[in-house]
């Protein structure tokens, strides 16, 4: 149980109308500068936004603005929404029957699954909610198919624009958006922290869920063995294509995903290098498949208690940069 989850039947903290179901801290501490969050992409490992979240509300600390990509999309407007609880209630319900349920099967259309399934739990608790019903400034970022744009969603149907900015190629169906054509925001800005800067906004912390994936920027050389044609035994030194294949069943979404999570890791580290945020909190979830959304109690608990040992620098960078 994570400490978060104890301390809110305490008299002391705000319960259905705190922080926890309203998405933003009632005031603004004194001397102190509200923070504005990048929420990163990286399909089940998001579930870490809700503990950072979390831990934000217990520490008292304001979040003026919220950039999110791909599941940080997701999570971030349910915040601002007022529906964290509710989102966080389905992420701990999950097991992998259940999962699979969510999934409608499209082999005719242009992507594996159409999504309609998540999209009508959606609207059970979000229908109707707009950008401009919100209570802090909100971007999902998406990205057009056609042209490669990024493109910055902030008017208009909030779940829309949520389920454009996790819409994963060859995964889920895009969203025709206005005419464009949009899916997952991470093929173009996994961690939008250049949103924010945009928004100028004084404080940016960024939460990368990527952190700790050792090895993706890695060079190595390597040789190609001989492939074997027939069906005889393979010599030392040869490629044996049948014992590949036993090691590495990834499956066809398996591959999809796993390369995306490679492209989505170059990129983070290009436009992060160029465009730093004044924080980083860094879960360390690559332990955590991109699709065991099962696994949300660890992705939470490990979200939570990575931003709350930063909680003492966040708030000294909050006194100086007011």
């Amino acid at each position: 149980m994570l400490e978060w989850a104890s301390l809110r039947n305490r008299p002391d903290v705000r319960e259905a109308n705190g922080p926890s179901s309203t998405g933003t801290s009632e005031t603004k501490t004194p001397g102190k500068t509200g923070i504005s969050l990048a929420l990163g992409g990286g399909c089940a490992r998001g579930w870490a936004h809700i503990g950072v979240l979390r831990a934000l509300d217990e520490a008292g600390i304001e979040v003026s603005m919220i950039a999110g990509t791909s599941i940080g999309a997701l999570v971030g407007g349910c915040y601002l929404a007022g529906k964290l609880d509710e989102l966080e209630e389905f992420a701990r319900g999950l097991s992998r029957r259940r999962i699979f349920g969510l999934l409608d099967l499209n082999l005719r259309g242009n992507g594996l699954f159409g999504g309609m399934k998540l999209d009508a739990r959606l609207r059970e608790h979000v229908a109707g909610v707009r950008f401009e019903d919100l209570p802090k400034p909100f971007v999902c970022v998406a990205s057009e198919i056609r042209t490669g744009h990024e493109i910055w969603l902030s008017s208009g149907s909030l779940i829309t624009a949520m389920r454009a900015s996790y819409a994963l190629p060859g995964v889920f169906e895009p969203v025709n958006c206005n005419g464009r054509v949009l899916v997952d925001g991470a093929l173009v800005n996994p961690v939008p922290v250049s949103v924010c800067r945009a928004y100028e906004q004084p404080l940016v912390v960024a939460v990368n869920l990527h952190y700790d994936l050792f090895g993706r920027a890695a060079v190595i050389k390597h040789g190609a063995g001989e492939l074997v044609v027939e069906k005889d035994a393979p010599r030392p030194g040869q490629f044996d294509p049948q014992r590949q294949s036993r090691e590495t069943r990834l499956g066809i979404t398996g591959v999809m995903v796993e390369a995306f999570n490679i492209i989505q890791d170059r990129i983070s580290r290009a436009r992060l290098a160029g465009d730093p945020p004044d924080m980083s909190l860094q879960p360390k979830l690559s332990h955590i498949g991109l699709t065991e959304f099962h696994r949300a109690d660890e992705a939470i608990s490990i979200g939570y208690q990575a931003t709350m040992a930063q909680i003492g620098e966040l708030t000294r960078l909050q006194t100086v940069l007011a």
